[in-house]
């Protein structure tokens, strides 16, 4: 069952606009404009998470929120609406009890992402689906809804591909996780192994099968029985050692180094790739029937630059991380820095980001984290001339660009792919002057 908001908020056009964002992202949602009619949904509906701008026209969100408390059994987490000199009073509601509070001018993407996490956090509560796994945007999400399915299928190969950094790996052990499998997750960088280690480490050798081998070794096939082997840069693995592994691909059976006994295997293979397979079959440097044998199912990690919406929800479960390991060092981030997060383009995709924020939690010493903390090159060239503002809206309108020739100028597709209403998409529009390309 999906999760259930009451938002609060007396400004027509932003109660709107994040009603039609919740819902696009999987909430029900019941809107109240006032105090008044909130209190009487929050007396006789049990809510998941309850939304509330600060100010309200009958009631401030203090008494609001201290009212709820004395007098509901159960109070529903509270995120607050609050501008940027109120947050003295957002302080308070945490105080009291509150879960979060979120600062305008709203950034919906963020709101969605702490109602994912207050979702996933809840143990005793009745929200009906966990944070996703992957990211918030219509490209993860698809990717994720897939993978349910390939689950219940785990002998069929699975090829994963995407530039290096954008989480492949992170997608193989999802998969791994929702197999339920009894055998662990085992993962090897074919291009990190010498040539002349690799068939020990993909099939294990016999003691005395060469010099060193002092002991048996079990290879990562081995390893991985019972679960899933992820071998990550399949498109780096030499051409003879590509014959083997078809092989073993094949008959689900290997025989170690060295060794004459034959060895059954049930492992569920899962490769990636950030070169096109295509490309070098046709160049003759990687084996067609092996290219065949895993391509089965193939599935696109985009890289970052394509989902902005997942930039700051995957930077808030990093500072989360960074804080559960070095408390001492918790950061937030400050509104220039978020700006400046999603104007970058991350070449280094998600691995770029981790390292980033994990730079700024060591190296800064106040307790948000700014813009020159986290994109020094970026601010650099912003104070260059720059302008960074401008950066961050030329970045939105070629995105937006993209997703409307992508659905082939569909309004309502290209707002459901962006996250987005479609009253926000036509604002959009007409703010960057985008206009439908002439036959």
């Amino acid at each position: 069952m999906q999760p259930e908001i009451c938002l609060i908020e007396d400004d027509p056009i932003l109660g709107e606009s994040l009603q039609d964002h919740l819902r696009l992202e999987g909430f029900r949602c019941t809107w109240c404009q006032d105090a008044k009619s909130a209190l009487q949904q929050l007396h006789s509906h049990d809510f998941d998470i309850m939304v509330s701008d600060i100010r309200l026209p009958d009631m401030n969100g203090i008494e609001l929120f201290q009212h709820l408390v004395q007098t509901q059994p159960r109070t529903p987490p509270a995120v607050f609406i609050t501008a940027h000199g109120s947050i003295e009073d957002a302080v308070s509601l945490l105080k009291l009890g509150a879960t979060d509070y979120i600062t305008k001018p709203l950034d919906p993407d963020e709101l969605v992402s702490k109602l994912h996490r207050i979702c996933h956090a809840q143990s005793g509560g009745n929200a009906g689906v966990q944070a996703p796994a992957l990211g918030i945007s219509a490209l993860m999400r698809a990717l994720e809804a897939r993978l349910p399915a390939l689950a219940r299928h785990r002998h069929t190969p699975v090829l994963i591909t995407g530039e290096s950094g954008s989480g492949k790996e992170i997608l193989a052990r999802r998969l791994h996780a929702l197999q339920e499998s009894t055998g662990r997750f085992v993962a090897l960088n074919c291009a990190a192994v010498p040539e002349s280690l690799i068939e020990s480490e993909l099939f294990g050798h016999e003691k005395g099968a060469f010099t060193g081998a002092d002991r048996c070794h079990k290879g990562v096939f081995e390893q991985a029985e019972g679960g899933t082997l992820f071998l990550d840069e399949i498109g780096d693995m030499p051409l003879q050692m590509q014959a083997k592994l078809l092989r073993v691909a094949q008959e689900h059976s290997l025989a170690r180094v060295g060794g004459e006994k034959t060895i059954q295997i049930d492992t569920r293979l899962v490769f990636a790739t950030h070169r096109d397979l295509r490309a070098e079959v046709e160049a003759g440097r990687f084996r067609e029937d092996l290219y065949y044998r895993i391509n089965v199912i193939t599935l696109r990690v985009p890289p970052l630059r394509e989902r902005h919406e997942d930039i700051l929800w995957l930077a808030e479960h990093f500072l989360e991380e960074h804080a559960r390991r070095y408390p001492e060092e918790r950061k937030t981030l400050s509104e220039a820095a978020r700006k400046a997060l999603v104007a970058h383009e991350w070449p280094g995709n998600v691995r770029e980001l981790k390292h980033a924020l994990e730079r700024s939690c060591i190296l800064t010493s106040g307790p948000a984290i700014g813009p020159e903390d986290v994109c020094p090159e970026s601010v650099a060239q912003a104070n260059g001339g720059e302008n960074l503002a401008a950066t961050v809206h030329m970045a939105e309108r070629e995105r937006i660009l993209a997703g409307l020739t992508a659905n082939d100028w569909r309004m309502t597709d290209t707002a459901q792919d962006l996250g987005i209403s479609r009253k926000s998409l036509w604002q959009k529009i007409k703010r960057y002057h985008i206009e439908k390309p002439r036959e």
